[in-house]
């Protein structure tokens, strides 16, 4: 990863808590292209794909979820059902299998601090990852 690339990284966990693009997302003051959407969660297509399909998959209310480590007991459903989305929009895309990742801090790489779960597939994927 580049000096650049790290410094973005850090800038983005230093707005931790404040409103991301994923907000703007939510409130349609910038566009998506929706893949899912219910209650509780929306998947919307990565603007960088990793992969022929990639999702995000994000709760509605960020509620303090920013990343994995700061989920409460009371978020587990929330998280679960994110998880259960992620693997159905999964397997309607990508049958032949998918990966799921969700990024944490600086060193796990995450750059928007609004817990969210990638959903990549259409193509083998390797081992280990970056």
């Amino acid at each position: 990863m580049s000096e650049d690339e790290t410094n973005m990284l850090k800038t983005a966990a230093s707005t931790e808590g404040q409103p991301t693009i994923f907000d703007k997302i939510l409130d349609k003051s910038i566009p998506s292209t929706t893949v899912h959407d219910d209650d509780l969660c929306y998947a919307f297509a990565d603007i960088n794909p990793q992969g022929p399909f990639h999702c995000l998959v994000i709760p509605k209310e960020r509620d303090g979820l920013t990343r994995l480590s700061n989920a409460r007991e009371d978020q587990k459903a929330v998280l679960g059902h994110l998880m259960y989305t992620a693997g159905q929009i999964g397997k309607a895309n990508c049958p032949e299998g998918f990966r799921t990742v969700v990024n944490e801090g600086v060193q796990g790489a995450q750059s928007v601090y609004h817990i969210h779960v990638h959903v990549i597939g259409g193509r083998q994927m390797t081992w280990p990852p970056g």
